[in-house]
């Protein structure tokens, strides 16, 4: 086999005649799980209890599905509930990329056993209780599978170092030519501690990554070693034992220039080691995550810029264990004079497989005369300016915030002999509840950090699996949950206005039933005159059960939610009355003891047509109940995940002519969709009008009750925007086909009350699913224009509103074309897509 002419070391040539053979084997399969199934939203989880029973060696007291499916990767905990025979989760919408997982039973001593389904594949070499999948998606696409990659062969070899045989994942691209006048060049890869070699397949997706970048050009076509140099001697292990075997095996260059070397961890740490000792012998190394043992002199640098084409190196952002080491690392690299670069704290990922993907597409780009790659850092990324510090211990109160979002909790020293804490809070893309395990510290408190986050959150800590309240939290009293805001980009709704430009809060007190003291929350909007000489409108907003009057401002945001509505000029001036429902008959304590009250106290209209009714989950319930025995007393409802209980005897004309809205609401995972989809199907039997919100994405939680909230209130008392004539091709009877990936025009007017053309209005298109006639999730319909939103725009010059829809990628099937314009009804149109 012919290998490149130029300088070799002599310690590779002796060390050749350690290779042992070269091994052919089928790329890394990806593991089967079938307790594990999906859908286009979610993923779906079953494991049989007879079979948990069995291999945990008893009945457990919760079992749980462990994976990355926290906020930026975290490791969490999603209950797995009994199901008839089963254990079943869900959870989803995942974003695109690579999970890995295990089922994990607590038992009653708060034992903990890991497994995966038997008879699955092992996944990950190291972790052998983990299975895996992947969502691909367009974000993702690099690593993704192709059509034709390279192939993954396994080289064996004897380790001096270690005593003994190990070994080496090696990957070749396509139509690779061990006969080529050219040796191929050679990038070396190492893994950390605890990790072996095929962990560059099963979770680094080294071989789609690579595929994919030789496929597009953006790579070169090289061969790639993936090994462990984990041993007493990590140098010797690389040096004397796998780069020989690695000659021995493939035609790849012998010449400085044709070879590469990279880590993760303390793989990362040995490619900088080497790079001192041996300054020269690799013209390309990258660190993932590493750091230098010691700091370079002077003779070392120049060294190393004389014989290194490329030195660049990556971390994670403050979760990288290499953070602080990285840190030093680009202090002494710039002291010594040693040329380099540096991609940039990434700012999304620690030090995991999520951010190694990324340094290895990068770094792999760079390599051997690739063109097209800049030396600055990775878009998004941002500089190292100095060395993190966590907050020390016993500081935090409430959970700290660093300015880049990570979130730090801490537990005080009470505590200290529990087996097990964690954090539960709502971190599910969907808004379920995940438990994130906790670290026990040395003076017995218990810690983490997660993040970066992005927005609202609720927790509650649980104790050996008992439920507690943050103690620190000495402000929210009528709720196990503790609120944690988190500025950035998403939830503007659920932020605090600035001081001064919100509404009020006030205590209500009346007297209920028996003359019992009971209270309520009432806000008032900025401004509130409680002499102005026309009257507020007013909503009568409830809980659900299990709760109390202070769920909605401490855990719901309603405040927030009303006082962004109030600033952003999307609301009308109103008061938000917020009652207790618990242990009174409902309608007797709203008619004859929080209406009066709230009229006698507050300038509030008792007129109908001002007066709203809304709530979640028992409140809903009541509420439709209450608008549908009692017309004429509430023009505008609003129910939040809840049906009727019962189908009462309806005045349906009575009912029809004095409500302007009444809006449902329903989570797709809401253990309530059914009985809400029963009630609309009676609701429509019965001719009583209507609007359905669309199915949206989330569990029966405050996460959807906050969304209904937002979309609810701008709706109330505002001028009524009726949708016009929608133009060709779109008919909206059901008699429209549309064909799938093709542009479709949806044009329209609106018009206000008075029968005037409306041009100022913000309409949105949705689209919604229906399987055998019941409408599924609510998702945005898709622009033509890039970057655009689902806003339908007034065209002047034609006198409507315009949206080009881009139904590429839909389905066939049944859909219905959701023409929203917030303060008025829903307009929907039934198609047909092919």
């Amino acid at each position: 086999m012919s290998h490149s002419s130029g300088p070799r070391m002599t310690s590779l040539v002796a060390a050749a005649a350690l290779v042992v053979s070269v091994i052919a084997t089928a790329p890394a399969a990806a593991a089967t799980d079938t307790w594990h199934s999906n859908d286009d939203v979610y993923h779906y989880f079953k494991v049989p209890q007879s079979q948990a029973s069995s291999i945990v060696g008893g009945t457990p007291a919760t079992l749980e599905l462990e994976a990355n499916i926290g906020p930026s990767g975290t490791w969490s905990a999603l209950a797995m509930d009994p199901s008839g025979s089963d254990y079943a989760a869900n959870v989803g919408p995942l974003e695109p990329g690579l999970y890995h997982y295990q089922y994990t039973a607590t038992m009653p001593d708060r034992s903990k056993v890991s497994f995966r389904q038997p008879g699955s594949p092992v996944a990950v070499t190291s972790k052998p209780n983990w299975n895996t999948f992947f969502v691909p998606g367009e974000s993702v696409a690099w690593m993704d599978d192709t059509a034709a990659g390279g192939t993954v062969e396994e080289l064996s070899y004897r380790s001096a170092a270690a005593g003994e045989s190990r070994t080496a994942v090696v990957w070749t691209p396509p139509g690779y030519d061990p006969a080529r006048t050219e040796a191929y060049p050679v990038l070396y890869l190492l893994s950390s501690e605890g990790q072996t070699a095929r962990e560059w397949l099963e979770l680094g997706r080294a071989k789609q990554i690579l595929d994919n970048l030789v496929a597009g050009r953006d790579a070169r076509p090289m061969v790639v070693v993936m090994a462990d140099a984990n041993s007493a001697d990590p140098r010797a292990e690389l040096l004397n034992a796998i780069v020989p075997a690695a000659r021995a095996g493939y035609h790849i260059s012998s010449r400085p220039g044709g070879q590469a070397l990279a880590g993760v961890a303390t793989g990362a740490e040995q490619a900088i080691s080497i790079l001192r000792s041996h300054p020269g012998a690799f013209g390309y190394v990258g660190a993932f995550s590493g750091s230098a043992d010691g700091s370079i002199t002077k003779t070392q640098a120049k060294a190393i810029n004389k014989g290194t084409k490329l030195l660049r190196v990556y971390v994670g952002n403050t979760l990288d264990p290499s953070y602080n080491d990285t840190y030093d690392l680009l202090v002494d690299l710039k002291k010594s004079g040693v040329k380099f670069e540096f991609d940039g704290v990434n700012p999304d990922d620690g030090g995991t497989w999520d951010a190694w993907r990324e340094n290895l597409r990068d770094f792999a780009a760079r390599l051997f005369g690739q063109k097209g790659a800049g030396h600055g850092v990775s878009k998004g990324h941002r500089p190292l300016t100095r060395p993190y510090q966590p907050p020390a211990a016993g500081s935090i109160t409430t959970p700290h915030i660093d300015p880049y979002g990570v979130v730090t909790f801490e537990t005080g020293t009470q505590w200290a002999d529990a087996k097990d804490v964690t954090v539960w809070g709502n971190w599910a893309p969907n808004g379920q509840w995940f438990r994130i395990p906790m670290a026990k510290q040395p003076d017995g408190r218990w810690r983490i950090s997660v993040g970066p986050l992005d927005g609202y959150y609720y927790y509650r800590y649980v104790v050996d699996g008992v439920d507690k309240k943050d103690p620190a939290d000495t402000v929210n009293k009528h709720t196990m949950e503790s609120p944690l805001f988190v500025p950035g980009k998403t939830d503007a709704m659920l932020a605090d206005v600035p001081e001064g430009k919100g509404g009020t809060v006030s205590l209500m007190t009346y007297d209920g039933a028996q003359g019992a003291e009971r209270y309520a929350y009432v806000w008032t909007p900025p401004g509130y005159d409680p002499d102005r000489e026309a009257a507020y409108p007013v909503l009568y907003l409830y809980h659900g059960g299990g709760q109390n009057y202070g769920s909605w401002l401490e855990t719901g945001r309603a405040r927030q939610i009303l006082d962004n509505h109030s600033r952003n000029g999307t609301m009308e001036p109103m008061v938000v009355v917020m009652p207790d429902q618990n242990g009174v008959d409902f309608w007797t304590d709203l008619s004859q003891h929080v209406m009066p009250t709230a009229a006698e106290k507050y300038n509030i209209s008792t007129e109908s047509d001002e007066q709203a009714l809304a709530g979640l989950s028992w409140g809903a319930m009541n509420t439709l109940s209450s608008w549908l025995n009692h017309p004429g007393e509430f023009a505008y409802i609003g129910a939040f995940s809840g049906g009727l209980l019962s189908y009462p005897t309806v005045d349906v004309q009575a009912v029809n002519e004095s409500t302007k809205l009444a809006r449902l609401y329903s989570g797709d995972v809401d253990f309530t969709y059914s009985f809400t989809q029963d009630s609309m199907r009676w609701l429509t039997s019965q001719g009583i009008d209507y609007e359905y919100a669309g199915t949206w994405i989330g569990p029966h939680g405050f996460d959807i009750w906050m969304a209904n909230l937002i979309d609810f209130v701008p709706r109330l008392f505002a001028p009524e925007y009726r949708v016009g004539a929608v133009r060709p091709p779109l008919a909206g009877d059901g008699s429209d086909v549309v064909k799938a990936g093709r542009a479709v025009p949806v044009k329209f007017t609106l018009t206000g009350t008075d029968g005037e053309p409306v041009t100022d209005a913000r309409p949105r298109l949705y689209l919604v699913k229906k399987t055998d006639g019941v409408p599924g999730i609510r998702v945005a319909a898709t622009p033509v224009r890039n970057r655009a939103d689902n806003t339908a725009r007034y065209n002047a010059a034609r006198g409507q509103y315009v949206f080009d829809w881009d139904t590429t990628g839909l389905a066939r099937g049944t859909y219905e074309l959701q023409i929203d314009p917030v303060r008025g009804s829903v307009h929907t149109i039934v198609l047909t897509v092919n």
